[in-house]
């Protein structure tokens, strides 16, 4: 009789335990205390295959022009690796582009600010042109 009473006993905790454990696993998962941040020198996301899809990167000034400055670039990256949408931000203006599909290489749109001005140009594959400024 003992021993039926400890194995209800036993088979009652081992329930409660399977019970507990499986509540711990439907229950909603919340964030941990204050996000963090997240500090780099820059971000790279890649796809299932290792290929870079997107980057957000700070290009240093160019060498060759001294009145250059830093650059802060995102890059949007198709799956054959063409950066097709790009924004761009310095000290001298900021920027954005989108490039057509691959297999184009004249097919682009381009909004700039820079210093004062501004514009906006757009090119066809086949060679017809846009510009438009204020």
């Amino acid at each position: 009789m003992r021993i039926q009473r400890t194995l209800v006993v036993l088979t009652v905790v081992n329930l409660v335990l399977v019970v507990l454990g499986f509540l711990q696993h439907i229950r909603p998962a919340f964030a941990q205390g204050d996000p963090g941040i997240l500090r780099g020198r820059g971000l790279e996301i890649v796809d299932a295959q290792g290929r870079i899809r997107a980057s957000i990167a700070i290009m240093a000034p160019s060498r060759s022009d001294s009145g250059s400055t830093e650059t802060v670039l995102l890059r949007l990256i198709t799956e054959r690796g063409r950066p097709s949408v790009k924004i761009g931000s310095s000290e001298k203006g900021s920027g954005l582009s989108f490039a057509g599909p691959t297999g184009t290489s004249e097919t682009y749109v381009v909004l700039k600010a820079e210093g004062t001005s501004a514009q906006l140009k757009m090119r066809a594959e086949d060679g017809k042109e846009q510009l438009i400024k204020p």
